[in-house]
């Protein structure tokens, strides 16, 4: 079933490695959530009736809402959509917004999922990244988390980033397992151009880990996580046994959603909508009653791609049978050298007409995946 996703381009200080939509500007946030409800009601009928599943407040830093902004939105989606019972209801949100209070409020308003964005217990590492957290605010919010009743908390953490050795990164997961929560999205630090830490890399001023650095990093994480009982459903997710996120493993499965906010995406298997990364272009045009999206229609190739370049980065890999029935594209007869040769190099796996990655194909996957996408 379908999903909502809701994005809240507001932060309180601009992080260094971050290239997402957001504004530091907090004066016109009760302006944009307004707008973020009236979107809802002009586009109900994209799902066309059928029940939501999940809802996912993303950004941004979506814990910056007051209580009175998210049950705004939370009755609009509820007013206007169906809501299955049992739906999967995720906020993300910053270890320094997540007080007793707000954490209660959180729980009033229906949350049900945290995401909570860590990143590091290394205080330098906090630093370097200008995050708005210290390493102690982010073990309390954890804990908080739980006592407050939480029992559905994903934290991020990230890998990757320049250091001596390995020993923060090993202090990192030990801290992490400590915690025992039941979800975990580990991501490299990538250095993205118009960031601080892109406009440092181009001055000099700062260097990035090596590539065989960060991947030394991955493959620990790959081990420690088994170790721990953590199943890998997605290159870069992690969970215990059942906690798998619904929303993102909907992305991956190619369940058509309903993205609402400035520059959030909707996808309905045929078309994906790109709303302006612009706040006071976008509140400007809610005001007119307009959406303010860029269409793109997707031929079967952009829909064969786009089943590639998501199903190849999950446990349940890419059906390639289903790729040629579909979307018409004969990857095993095209591919056929290339799929034989993956295999002996021990990069991936072919049972039946599944192809799955191996870990040490998982290092290749962004290469892998272009390789085999259809022109």
């Amino acid at each position: 079933m379908p999903g909502i996703y809701l994005h809240i381009p507001f932060c309180k200080k601009a992080c260094h490695y971050c290239d997402f939509h957001f504004s530091t500007s907090m004066g016109h946030k009760t302006q944009t959530v307004q707008a973020i409800a009236h979107e809802l009601e002009l586009r109900q009928n994209y799902l066309q009736g059928q029940p939501v599943q999940t809802i996912y407040f993303g950004g941004g830093t979506p814990s910056l809402l007051s209580q009175e902004e998210l049950q705004l939105l939370l009755a609009t989606i509820r007013k206007l959509f169906i809501v299955s019972e049992d739906a999967e209801i995720t906020l993300e949100a910053n270890p320094d917004d997540l007080s007793k209070e707000k954490l209660r409020e959180l729980r009033a308003a229906g949350i049900n999922r945290l995401s909570i964005g860590l990143q590091s217990f290394h205080e330098p590492h906090l630093r370097l990244m200008n995050r708005a957290h210290t390493a102690d605010e982010s073990i309390k919010s954890v804990k908080n988390a739980q006592e407050a009743g939480f029992d559905n908390i994903s934290v991020d953490l990230m890998y990757g980033i320049p250091a001596p050795d390995h020993s923060i990164w090993q202090q990192d997961m030990a801290i992490l397992f400590e915690l025992g929560v039941q979800h975990v999205s580990c991501y490299g630090l990538t250095i993205e151009p118009d960031t601080a830490l892109g406009r440092w890399s181009k001055k000099g001023t700062f260097k990035p880990a090596e590539d065989d650095f960060t991947a030394e990093q991955f493959e620990m994480l790959l081990q420690q996580m088994r170790l721990h009982n953590f199943t890998q459903y997605e290159i870069s997710n992690f969970c215990q046994p059942g906690y798998e996120s619904g929303h993102n493993s909907n992305y991956w499965r190619g369940v058509h959603y309903l993205g609402v906010g400035p520059s959030a995406h909707s996808f309905n298997r045929h078309s994906r909508q790109y709303n302006v990364a612009h706040n006071r272009k976008y509140t400007d045009a809610l005001a007119q009653n307009l959406v303010p999206f860029e269409l793109e229609e997707l031929t079967l190739a952009d829909q064969a791609n786009d089943y590639l370049l998501t199903t190849l980065r999950t446990s349940w890999g890419c059906d390639l049978l289903k790729v040629e029935l579909e979307y018409k594209y004969d990857i095993r007869l095209k591919h056929a050298a290339y799929l034989q040769d993956l295999q002996q190099k021990e990069l991936a796996i072919l049972t039946g007409s599944i192809l799955r990655l191996t870990d040490k194909g998982k290092l290749l996957a962004d290469q892998i995946t272009l390789d085999l996408l259809a022109e």
